[in-house]
């Protein structure tokens, strides 16, 4: 992809950028802290990463973070892995994330919609109340400041309240999706031994219901340290014995009483992907999350108190918590519990438009999956508040980009981000300021030094290299559960360039500052020394009408060859005939490189993905080495495991 300056796809008008946060952010910060006045954005990140300590406590100060014990200092040891954030202070998270409910109290903080797409609100003195209520009985229950509460939920207010409940006693949260097996369910939860854990009956998805009471019976079985589960009853069952109501918990009205906690206190748990192995379980900090999210979320998302924010998301994925955070910033928080596509691939478009969201985050696959379907969003629904549509989860094609522009509006801002389960942030993504060029992310974060750098550890500009981050973040885990010398943690991060984390993407830092993100490093396709991201690869063949989705794997044989397949899985009605593969391979060749055109083109019917979406490469890159599928990949943690055995048998048929 040339990172030659082409014309932008966008560019903010002078009132918008003049109205950002992030332009009254920089007046502030050049006025209190000497930050550069001009520049813009491109001046005050380098400030913001040369003068780290200044810049984070100017957004402590910004965001008006309420220590109950002030700090010594900004940062104590700034060494990655261990870095101390404001050492000695102490506050809570949800303390911060319900302060809105003292001037808007009868103002929606939630809306929830389920698949009937009518918004049902929670007022800010209701979430109060009932965080309160949940709080002290949390007490009664012995729950105390460290202790694990978890969550078997579905994107529903009453998850949103057991977090902030968790947070507020000091409890540490974590959650996973009811469409979660009871083995990947354990896989996470065994770890981290909750005392508490809150479940559903079922959940509703596709049109139909789906009962979970078997799977809640055996997560009760197999966790023992269990004091207390709470029954939810979202298909309208009666609790099971033992378990207590929810209503029961969260009737009183209670004005909430917050623990006040170390800055690196632990407020979640967190799971990798975790495709090989357990899931790494991270720990990230109530004070961390804190000024990580105002940051995202005040000044690269641009939210305030007037905002509605809809964010198309899971409990079993980071972007859930993020989204749970725009309460930090006073916005309205938009819960969508249901499926993306029903009853038809445009819905939701319509959620945007019935809750008036004003930012609408999606994945990348949505989007694209939109613009294969003939949605036509702008057309069909009323979009006009929508201001911006940010997408993760992989890279936005530059396709993806062209269509939102052309089927929203031309004069929409186009945020693209990437960052990771692992920090619970964006490394790079949206700047409400700069403009938006296809297929690149805007720029890096505030804060966070993000480079290129190629093998030997020298930063590149317009070259591919490895995505590291020079410089502590707020929100990096504090340590992974039940890794007492933190080796797993330093192993996962720091093991390539030592002190320097560095995250397994392919990407790269333009000229002009923007980011490409290239797909995973550790997947990456080499062929005769040339490197290609496999996101190259499927932005390319899935332009092909006839290909949903593609998997390529790069595969170096014990004769020192190299064997790089692509798998492709077929839209209805389409033939893997000679025509198409013609078309595959010539697509490949012109827009990427003839050396990168596939050896093979295999048809599959479908592609498996981890349980948050992603397609799944380095463990099908192992059983097409021979290695045996127990061994290659954690079965918990994928969506289909029958799938793989298409892949173990094309082994066999190749020794």
């Amino acid at each position: 992809m040339s990172t030659v300056n082409p014309q932008p796809l966008w560019r903010p008008d002078p009132e918008r950028i003049a109205q950002a946060r992030v332009t009254k952010f920089q007046a502030w910060a050049s006025a209190r802290y000497g930050a550069p006045a001009d520049g813009g954005y491109p001046a005050l990140h380098r400030w913001s990463v040369d003068e780290l300590d200044t810049f984070w406590e100017a957004v402590t100060e910004w965001f008006d973070v309420r220590f109950s014990t002030p700090c010594a200092r900004v940062l104590g040891d700034r060494s990655m892995p261990g870095a101390q954030w404001f050492p000695g202070a102490t506050l809570n998270y949800a303390e911060h994330a319900l302060r809105a409910a003292a001037t808007r109290a009868d103002e929606p903080a939630l809306l929830h919609v389920d698949e009937t797409h009518e918004p049902r609100p929670v007022t800010w003195a209701e979430l109060r109340g009932q965080v309160g209520s949940l709080a002290a009985e949390l007490r009664a229950l012995g729950v105390r400041p460290g202790d694990r509460v978890s969550g078997y939920l579905p994107n529903i207010p009453q998850a949103v309240v057991a977090l902030l409940a968790a947070a507020a006693v000091g409890a540490v949260w974590t959650s996973c999706a009811p469409d979660f097996g009871a083995r990947s369910v354990l896989d996470r939860f065994q770890q981290v031994e909750p005392v508490v854990l809150f479940t559903v009956d079922g959940y509703r998805y596709g049109g139909k219901e789906h009962d979970r009471r078997e799977t809640v019976a055996e997560l009760r079985r197999e966790l023992p340290t269990l004091r207390a589960v709470v029954h939810i009853p979202l298909l309208g069952t009666d609790a099971p014995e033992g378990a207590l109501n929810w209503s029961d918990l969260t009737e009183a009205d209670t004005e909430p009483v917050f623990e006040q906690v170390p800055f690196d206190h632990p407020l979640w748990v967190l799971y990798s992907s975790g495709t090989t192995g357990l899931p790494k379980a991270i720990v990230q900090s109530q004070g961390g999350i804190l000024v990580e999210h105002l940051k995202q979320l005040g000044l690269h998302c641009d939210l305030g108190p007037e905002d509605r924010f809809f964010w198309y998301t899971s409990t079993g994925w980071m972007m859930w918590n993020f989204l749970v955070s725009g309460l930090l910033t006073g916005t309205t928080v938009v819960l969508y519990d249901g499926s993306p596509g029903y009853p038809d691939t445009g819905a939701q478009w319509r959620i945007a438009e019935r809750t008036g969201a004003t930012l609408f985050g999606t994945s990348a696959a949505y989007v694209m999956a939109c613009r294969k379907a003939g949605v036509h969003p702008a057309r069909d629904a009323d979009l006009s508040r929508v201001r911006c549509v940010a997408t993760t989860g992989s890279p936005l094609p530059p396709d993806g980009f062209r269509w939102l522009h052309d089927e929203v509006r031309d004069d929409l801002w186009i945020a693209s981000v990437s960052g990771g389960t692992d920090v619970c942030s964006c490394f790079a993504g949206g700047v409400p300021t700069l403009p938006v060029h296809i297929g690149e992310l805007q720029a890096p974060a505030l804060g966070t030094d993000l480079q290129s750098w190629d093998p030997h550890g020298d930063p590149v500009i317009d070259e591919v290299g490895e995505l590291v981050v020079t410089n502590p973040m707020p929100s990096m885990p504090i340590r992974f559960w039940n890794d007492p010398d933190g080796s797993r943690y330093h192993d996962s991060y720091f093991d390539m360039y030592p002190g320097v984390w560095r995250h397994g993407d392919w990407i790269t830092v333009t000229s002009r500052g923007s980011v490409i993100i290239h797909g995973r490093s550790d997947s990456t396709l080499n062929r005769q020394g040339v490197r290609m991201g496999s996101a190259d690869i499927y932005e390319a063949v899935e332009r092909l009408p006839e290909i949903k989705e593609s998997l390529v794997i790069g595969v170096e044989q014990p004769d020192g060859g190299y064997w790089m397949p692509l798998f492709v899985h077929l839209a209805p009605g389409a033939t893997l005939d000679d025509d198409l593969l013609t078309r595959i391979k010539r697509t490949i060749r012109d827009q990427l490189s003839p050396r990168h055109v596939p050896d093979e083109v295999i048809e599959v019917p479908a592609v498996p993905h981890t349980l948050t979406g992603k397609r799944i490469e380095v463990p099908v890159k192992r059983l097409l080495q021979g290695t045996p599928l127990d061994k290659a990949v954690n079965a918990g943690s994928i969506d289909d495991v029958s799938l793989l055995h298409f892949y173990e048998d094309l082994a066999r048929k190749r020794r």
